[in-house]
């Protein structure tokens, strides 16, 4: 991942950001995400939260005796036992205080692991407050977990009590202008956070108004991000729930 440019010391204001929570687990989506917090925290000297949860849900799913896991790439089928799955959570928590280790090694970062277990959303949300902001991997948000993290990531997304920053890991970053919708405009709800003026250059309205045109409009997109509010992300996702995999940009949602 190409990351922006950190800029001077004292070049940009550093406003309003309290932390930046990074939802981990171990896969290559989650880690790449985690870079991108690691890079926000940087700039805005805020605390970086890594946030590991062990799915309760999953957990209860081992007590059903015809309970079982398939290998992604094998398709060997594999007894799930709730000893095994104990065996891959530790497994999985060890590797994720390993990337958060690397990703934050050299630099003055206040930073610290918070573990949980519990239902994933509900940990998540319990734990992120108004001035934080909350990063996502995009794919991961799918490809880890399946059909069932489709109504697991929307309910983040849309529930969160702060600002979501869903980095799309596929694309290389690229400074460019802030995408947002031109009727939030005329609704009054054009209001840019301060601390995206490090991460974007400028400001651009689209005309658009359907999920479908806001996909071809961004389609071969290859800079700058999308700023959506909760409303507006809310309506596209009834018309196209693969909206969020379909545009290749980082995408920001805010209240």
């Amino acid at each position: 991942m190409t990351k922006p440019d950190t800029p001077p010391s004292g070049d940009t204001p550093l406003l309003e950001v309290v932390r930046v929570l990074a939802l981990l687990d171990a896969s290559r989506h989650s880690q790449a995400a985690l870079a991108a917090a690691v890079d926000l925290a940087s700039r805005r000297q805020a605390e970086l939260v890594a946030v590991y949860v062990e799915d309760l849900d999953l957990l209860s799913c081992a007590a059903f005796p015809f309970s079982c896991e398939i290998g992604a790439q094998s398709g060997v089928t594999r007894p799930l036992t709730a000893d095994t799955l104990e065996a891959s959570i530790a497994r999985q928590l060890q590797r994720v205080n390993q990337s958060l280790a690397l990703a934050v090694a050299g630099r003055d970062l206040r930073h610290r692991l918070e573990v949980s277990r519990g239902p994933v959303v509900g940990e998540a949300l319990s734990k992120a407050g108004a001035g934080d902001v909350l990063v996502l991997g995009k794919t991961g948000t799918t490809e880890r977990w399946g059909t069932r993290l489709g109504s697991t990531s929307r309910r983040l997304i849309l529930e969160a009590p702060c600002t979501v920053l869903l980095w799309d890991e596929r694309h290389p970053f690229r400074r460019g202008p802030l995408r947002t919708l031109s009727q939030a405009q005329s609704n009054g709800e054009q209001t840019i956070p301060d601390w995206l003026t490090a991460l974007f250059d400028g400001h651009s309205p689209l005309p658009v108004r359907h999920a479908r045109e806001l996909e071809k409009q961004l389609a071969h997109a290859d800079a700058g991000g999308l700023l959506l509010h909760r409303t507006e992300l809310e309506h596209l996702l009834d018309e196209d729930p693969e909206l969020l995999a379909n545009v290749p940009l980082p995408i920001v949602v805010v209240a």
